[in-house]
């Protein structure tokens, strides 16, 4: 009895693990330039993105997610890719989605709803610490306090807020997800 309920779970986690890891088909592509005190120094290109102010993180999610299923100007479908972005713009919450590479500013379906926007994140450099567990508020504060202390410890310069990325389906366990808190920095070296 005990080792079919150890089989149960084992099957049950690697079943939902694995698709909570393939079920998106791309990343936002970056270039590892450096690795240094428990962090990652990347480069990212121009990204296209399609974002909702988050007055609740679920509204948010709902406007982005008709978003990619169609509520768009030529009702074309998206797959989700990774990451979901949440940012402090102006004061203001922002969840974010990133687009398909295949899109450019010019062939992006229009949102339908007029709380949705497309936006373009510039080239950068970004600072970069991933942890698992829960993407709570209280996870993320305490992974961005540690990776902008590190900054302040190695000298590079923070520009603007820190940046919450989530990578996982909200089923993947605790001990599989994978999480990051990011800064974009001045990065002269």
């Amino acid at each position: 009895m005990k080792n079919n309920l150890i089989f149960f779970f084992a099957l049950f986690f690697s079943i939902f693990f694995s698709y909570s890891v393939s079920m998106a088909n791309e990343e936002a592509k970056y270039n590892v330039i450096k690795k240094q005190n428990g962090y990652e120094i990347r480069l990212y290109q121009d990204r296209l993105i399609v974002q909702a102010v988050m007055e609740e993180e679920s509204g948010a999610f709902r406007k982005l997610f008709k978003y990619i299923n169609g509520a768009n100007n030529v009702s074309e479908k998206m797959k989700m890719t990774i990451p979901v972005t949440q940012v402090n713009k102006n004061n203001t919450s922002v969840m974010q989605f990133y687009l398909p590479s295949k899109f450019s500013k010019k062939t992006v379906p229009d949102p339908t709803n007029s709380e949705v926007t497309i936006e373009t994140i510039k080239k950068g450099y970004f600072a970069v610490i991933q942890y698992s567990g829960w993407a709570s508020k209280k996870n993320f504060i305490k992974h961005s306090d540690i990776l902008r202390q590190k900054l302040i410890e190695d000298k590079i310069s923070v520009e603007g807020f820190a940046i919450k990325a989530t990578y996982n389906a909200p089923f993947t366990p605790p001990p599989f997800r994978r999480n990051e808190a990011m800064f974009r920095i001045d990065w002269n070296k």
